[in-house]
């Protein structure tokens, strides 16, 4: 009967005989980085690759004060180690002990080879960026149906605006083919009318996104009539897509948000303007109301009305200012009689004649003020206080005798 054997006696075996060969204890390897991490403890994870194909690789902490540089995707580099077996995985790797940098990897010569002919062509020239509607209504993705892409944009979309409309066009993004269907995406959703484009994917190694660096794609997007969203990989991940397009995302997050108009932000943004406008109107309305209470008293003030009642008021202060005066004249007259009358009364012949005077007139009615006046036997009358007598006069006396 044959001999069983565990996994684990398998494995080890294996590892002895890679331990034993001489090549693969000490061999330089030159390859292109790929999927290079740096784990926290200082372990630096990476692949190095060629046209046909790949090989898992390894540097510890401890060996890593011989490397110089920052190793980096697309690197092409050479790797000097051995090539052990790692027993719990049944896996190969090379265990590196030093990397030294040997040029550009063929990935990268690549893509600067196909990013100065299509940059010369004027591809990437800004006269020829579509501006991005504001307010889209039907997005277009080229992605694949499955991920977290296109997920991501989905959220987004329903959270910003939950009326836009989003097509998706299935497509490869990675491997044999994917160039193919997401130049047919591209053209398809052209057709169709849609308002913007978003074409992208998760992030990944160079490798991974190279599709999006290819030269069809590229000229599809330039002859999109449609604006073109890029949206590939992460924010440090860029792609001759992202020069391409009339405008580039760092994630695919970031095309949905720069995409799908924030209606619901937008909403509130109207509502507080709407608030604001009423109060300015209402403001406007009760200053407008102030003036109009103003001129209305202008009005009055100058209005016909008015100047009637002042003109009214005017004849009620001069009708006053009359009778006022009149009574001064009045009582300066009313004096003035009274004087008079006192010294009337006073030079009054009755007066003098109620103190013992007589007036004495001739026959004729004459006042008699002089003896030459009358002679002797003439006839005169002589009025007292009380009626008048007839008199003769007897004698006439020049002088009066004097006592």
């Amino acid at each position: 009967m044959a001999n069983i054997y565990s996994v684990a006696q398998v494995n080890s075996y294996i590892k002895n005989m890679f331990m034993q060969d001489f090549m693969l204890s000490h061999i330089l390897i030159r390859g292109e980085v790929s999927n290079c991490k740096y784990h926290t403890s200082g372990h630096i994870y990476f692949t190095i690759k060629d046209k046909t194909g790949t090989i898992a690789c390894v540097m510890f902490a401890g060996n890593r004060n011989g490397l110089t540089f920052s190793l980096q995707e697309g690197q092409t580099v050479i790797v000097e180690g051995s090539v052990r077996v790692y027993e719990r995985d049944g896996k190969y790797q090379l265990y590196a002990k030093a990397i030294t940098l040997d040029g550009a990897g063929f990935f990268y010569q690549q893509f600067e080879k196909l990013k100065k002919e299509l940059e010369e062509m004027g591809m990437f020239a800004e006269e020829y960026k579509k501006p991005i509607p504001r307010f889209a209504k039907t997005i277009g993705i080229v992605t694949a149906s499955t991920g977290a892409a296109i997920r991501d944009i989905v959220n987004i979309a329903r959270r910003r605006n939950p009326y836009v409309q989003l097509i998706l066009y299935p497509a490869l993004v990675q491997g044999d083919g994917a160039k193919n269907t997401i130049v047919e995406g591209i053209a398809y959703l052209d057709r169709l009318g849609v308002d913007v484009i978003i074409i992208g994917r998760g992030g990944g190694s160079i490798e991974d996104l190279w599709a999006f660096n290819e030269e069809c794609v590229a000229r599809a997007i330039f002859a999109c009539q449609t604006p073109v969203i890029s949206a590939v990989g992460h924010e440090v991940d860029v792609t001759i897509s992202d020069y391409v397009a009339d405008l580039r995302a760092p994630t695919p997050s970031a095309a949905a948000e720069l995409a799908v108009f924030d209606y619901q932000s937008y909403r509130y943004t109207l509502e507080e303007k709407q608030r604001m406008l009423v109060q300015k109107m209402l403001g406007k309305i009760e200053l407008s109301r102030g003036k109009l209470k103003q001129a209305e008293i202008q009005l009055r003030y100058v209005g016909p009305k008015n100047k009637v009642f002042m003109q009214r008021q005017r004849l009620f202060d001069l009708e006053g200012q009359l009778e006022r005066l009149m009574e001064r004249k009045v009582v300066v007259a009313r004096h003035q009689i009274e004087v008079l009358a006192e010294r009337l009364d006073g030079g009054s012949p009755l007066k003098k004649l109620g103190k013992g005077y007589a007036y004495v007139t001739d026959k004729n009615g004459q006042a008699l003020k002089k003896t030459e006046q009358v002679s002797k036997g003439d006839a005169i009358l002589v009025q007292v206080v009380d009626g008048k007598f007839l008199a003769l006069v007897q004698e006439v006396l020049k002088e009066i005798e004097r006592k």
